[in-house]
């Protein structure tokens, strides 16, 4: 199974794919989509939106996972980033993927077990679950990739319930 994660924001989005096979979780890609400050809302919305079609069609996943939004401080902030998910979450259910929605709380257990694992500790595990020498660079990128993983803990989790999709 493949599996699409995406950390969404609207100057970084990070992605990251992985190909799970039995326990064995294997990267595939990994990056972020990048929109200028300068321009437009509705142009880098459109941007994240098409970009993450194109990782679709290139990459053909069997599903994908995305981050919840979680409170922030600053309401602004918050905002523009819910748009940003909201054109990830627009793209895949245009090409009919299966969608997993995780807090950062179930990510960080998922990876960690911990839920209040720092950026390190989680960038460490994505490391050593991928078998990587190093964190994936930029963060967002091994953000997007925790979330596959714990989409792909999720499935396996499934699986063994004896739950369909």
């Amino acid at each position: 199974m493949i599996i699409l994660g995406i950390d969404p924001g609207t100057a970084d989005t990070g992605y990251g794919l992985i190909e799970v096979i039995g326990n064995s979780k294997k990267l595939l890609d990994y990056g972020c989509i990048n929109t200028a400050a300068g321009f437009p809302l509705p142009l880098r919305l459109e941007k994240i939106h098409y970009a993450v079609q194109a990782l679709i069609e290139k990459w053909r996943p069997d599903e994908a996972a995305v981050e919840q939004l979680f409170f922030s401080q600053n309401i602004k902030t918050a905002l523009t980033v819910a748009q940003a998910r909201g054109v990830v979450l627009l793209a895949c259910e245009q090409k009919k993927l299966l969608l997993g929605e995780y807090t950062p709380l179930q990510v960080k257990q998922a990876v960690v077990g911990y839920g209040h694992a720092d950026k390190k500790q989680i960038q460490y595990m994505v490391a050593r679950f991928l078998q990587l020498e190093s964190a994936p660079k930029p963060d967002d990128a091994a953000d997007a990739l925790a979330i596959a993983i714990c989409h792909a803990h999720f499935c396996q989790n499934r699986s063994l319930r004896g739950e369909s999709r």
